[in-house]
């Protein structure tokens, strides 16, 4: 039970495991579901769980913000500070992912109406599912 603890205590490790997480789950909605905005949704767990992961990456437990004020020590603050490239490389990230994300749903808007569904399956062609719904209407003649 105390291994356990000290596992869930991990700041950094349960990071990754909620950043793994994230993945897999944007991944199964981005490869496995039919709906455009349930795909796009998944995009942006994938792009969440990527950002959480690097943001785990680059904790450092008693790490101090990396501002040099006044009256420090620089070794001190040189073995101490947080490295500032993860968080600026997620802060671009999160903008850029914003952007994307606003674009995808502006198509997704035109994809409906242009063809009246978010189905990929039927805005593809998708011979199974042309028959699937021929077979609900009673349009089969077998």
């Amino acid at each position: 039970m105390t291994d356990i603890l000290l596992i869930l205590g991990d700041t950094q490790l349960m990071s990754l495991f909620t950043a793994a997480a994230f993945i897999i789950i944007g991944l199964f909605a981005a490869i496995f579901l039919d709906n455009i905005i349930k795909k796009i949704i998944g995009i942006a767990f994938i792009e969440e769980g990527a950002n959480l992961f690097i943001v785990a990456l680059s904790y450092k437990s008693g790490g101090v913000v990396p501002i040099f004020l006044p009256g420090m020590n620089a070794d001190w603050f040189a073995a101490n500070a947080a490295y500032p490239l993860p968080q600026a490389l997620v802060l671009t990230s999160i903008v850029i992912g914003a952007s994307t994300l606003a674009v995808m749903l502006a198509l997704s808007m035109v994809l409906y109406r242009k063809y009246g569904t978010l189905s990929t399956s039927e805005i593809l062609g998708d011979k199974k599912s042309k028959t699937l719904a021929e077979k609900e209407a009673g349009g089969s003649d077998e």
